[in-house]
């Protein structure tokens, strides 16, 4: 979509093909069938465009509770934050009397720190930045935040400001195309940029790929903060100067349960390894590439079963949003004729696989099982001290 078909889409008659666009409830794989229907009536331009932008508001309804009234591109969208992330996120930088939002592209980032205090959008692509002009519009937030069209490349724009009461939340490129990239070396700035930054503005959040190299980070004084949604990890931050409460952490949302660590992973004291006890815990995925297994191990007065998985395990069950529990029935070295006797005897015919530090994949797993019966459970495959283990267990209220 091309700036000038944006802009049309946004006049009164703009508005109307695109309610028709949205009347039709379309699909990408039905693109065609759409774009037919609609222009027979409205110019084919348009008719494009309010398509695309309906079709993108159907997926965006899975990141934003108010998707039917925003505007993307396909790449803006893909990575774009989801509004519960966006807006636990902006909260750090609610005390600041504005906050520059760096590569702000559509502006889901915009929308969350507005609604707490001035925002300042920054991008160089000109149709998602009317797009996050257009959306904060959308919101009533307009009167909120300013925008304005530069490369981050050429510097920093915002020679009239020093920092104190200015915070500056950066969020690079980590697309060239359709091309990812994995290193903070290729983001577009790079990572590198920011020691420049720092001198004017020492209050810096910055989005993260949560896959990065933690290698990579070493030499930036930052918290490193991982953040799950329904328990799928989405990103990581990194919060320099003010901004930094600890070394690492962990976020859950929704309900923004917060685990940290105020010295970095290797300084953790190691947990006990334990043979299986009454209860096994899964950490979520945030705690795990936080590296506070062993914290969380602490807290819960847990062991680990192998000093290199991160299953935990204790005789209490302690109630935690930071990790699944199951109650351990019973427990006994991998074998799989074994395994297919024990659950045959119990009348097993339904298992859960899940699995660290076994080769074995689950969906095999169970075909070679060939169970039957009423009865299910869930099946951990896993390591006792190095060797294979597998612990049958149930599901906790």
């Amino acid at each position: 979509m091309n700036l000038e078909s944006f802009r049309s889409l946004l006049t009164p008659v703009g508005q109307q093909i695109l309610q028709a666009a949205a009347a039709l409830q379309p699909r990408e794989q039905d693109f065609l069938t759409h774009f037919t229907t609609l222009s027979r009536a409205y110019p084919s331009e348009l008719a494009r465009a309010a398509l695309e932008i309906a079709i993108l508001r159907l997926v965006a309804a899975a990141k934003f509770p108010f998707a039917d009234r925003l505007y993307f591109t396909r790449e803006a969208l893909e990575q774009a934050t989801a509004w519960p992330v966006a807006t636990y996120r902006a909260a750090r930088f609610a005390p600041f009397d504005l906050v520059a939002d760096l590569g702000c592209s559509a502006g889901a980032d915009t929308l969350a720190l507005a609604g707490l205090t001035t925002a300042l959008g920054i991008d160089l692509d000109p149709v998602r930045l009317n797009m996050a002009r257009a959306n904060l519009a959308a919101l009533g937030l307009q009167s909120q935040a300013a925008f304005l069209q530069a490369d981050l490349q050429a510097g920093l724009p915002l020679a009239h400001l020093r920092g104190g009461a200015v915070g500056l939340f950066f969020d690079p490129a980590r697309r060239a195309g359709y091309r990812r990239a994995f290193s903070v070396h290729a983001y577009q700035p790079p990572l590198a940029v920011l020691k420049d930054w720092q001198t004017r503005f020492p209050a810096i959040g910055v989005k993260i790929s949560p896959g990065v190299n933690l290698g990579e980070l070493a030499g930036y004084e930052a918290e490193l903060e991982f953040i799950s949604l329904h328990g799928e990890l989405k990103e990581a931050t990194l919060w320099f100067g003010p901004l930094k409460s600890a070394a690492r952490r962990a976020t859950l949302l929704p309900g923004a349960h917060s685990l940290a660590a105020e010295s970095a992973p290797a300084g953790a004291a190691r947990l006990p390894v334990r043979a299986p006890q009454a209860y096994i815990y899964e950490p979520d995925a945030a705690i795990l590439r936080a590296g506070l297994v062993q914290t969380l191990g602490a807290r819960l007065e847990a062991a680990q079963l192998d000093p290199d998985i991160a299953y935990l395990t204790a005789n209490e069950r302690r109630p935690t949003p930071f990790a699944r529990v199951w109650a351990v029935e019973d427990w006994f070295p991998f074998n799989l004729k074994g395994l297919r006797a024990y659950l045959r005897q119990r009348g097993v015919g339904r298992v859960t696989v899940k699995k660290r530090g076994s080769p074995l994949q689950p969906e095999a797993l169970i075909r070679e099982l060939r169970l039957s019966g009423e009865a299910e459970c869930v099946l951990f495959l896993t390591h006792l001290s190095g060797a294979p283990v597998v612990i049958v267990a149930q599901s906790t209220p």
